[in-house]
């Protein structure tokens, strides 16, 4: 599957699983701890800003933009919690924007 496939949610899922990275984000067990479900969620591609590039170095002087799926919520969950997750749009590692 080449990364462009990512239309739903369950796609990007998929992907993140397969490449072996934060495989407990998406388990039944933590989106019930949030009060969340896979409909809850969209997914688009979008650039951010990250403190860390590509290898993994720190990069302080405001961060470096990366190409990244966003998770977005649709509806807030518990808490109101609604932020969105991000991941790298090659890796699929969980990266975290400046904020």
């Amino acid at each position: 599957m080449q990364s462009h496939q990512i239309k739903t949610p369950s796609d990007l899922k998929a992907f993140v699983e397969e490449a072996g990275h934060e495989p407990h984000f998406f388990t039944r067990k933590t989106m019930l701890y949030f009060g969340d479900t896979m409909r809850n969620y969209g997914v688009r591609k979008t650039v951010i800003m990250c403190y860390y590039d590509d290898e993994g170095n720190f990069v302080s002087d405001g961060g470096v933009q990366r190409e990244v799926f966003e998770l977005f919520r649709k509806a807030s969950v518990k808490h109101g919690l609604k932020d969105s997750a991000y991941f790298d749009a090659v890796t699929f590692k969980r990266v975290h924007a400046v904020k």
